[in-house]
């Protein structure tokens, strides 16, 4: 009775360790990639948030500023001081063009900086 995993002349099937280590090499390097591409995608996704949130809160702001005092904000400074508004400086460019008092001020979000 023969084993099912031996060959007709009785020689069993078996990998050279060379073959084994290539294989194990190549598995680990597409293990690798994939986690790269996987961290880069996220961060791309997490700065594509950040940018939403900025634009959210820059239009909440200057809504309140609004409210609160009857006339939009001057400038950008002025959110910063008076509402709190942060952002991050060195990845985001703020374009802020107030029109009047009385209108909405033209705001633009760019992002510098790819992380």
């Amino acid at each position: 009775m023969s084993n099912r995993f031996e060959s007709k002349n009785n020689q069993v099937f078996r990998i050279s360790d060379r073959a084994y280590r290539l294989i194990s090499i190549a598995i680990f390097l597409c293990i690798a990639v994939l986690f790269f591409f996987a961290v880069d995608a996220t961060g791309k996704s997490s700065i594509s948030k950040e940018q939403e949130s900025l634009e959210s809160a820059l239009a909440r702001d200057i809504v309140q500023c609004y409210a609160i005092e009857g006339r939009y904000p001057p400038n950008l400074e002025y959110l910063e001081q008076h509402y709190g508004l942060t952002y991050d400086k060195s990845t985001f460019f703020v374009d802020y063009m107030p029109i009047a008092a009385n209108l909405y001020p033209d705001v633009t979000v760019i992002l510098i900086r790819n992380n």
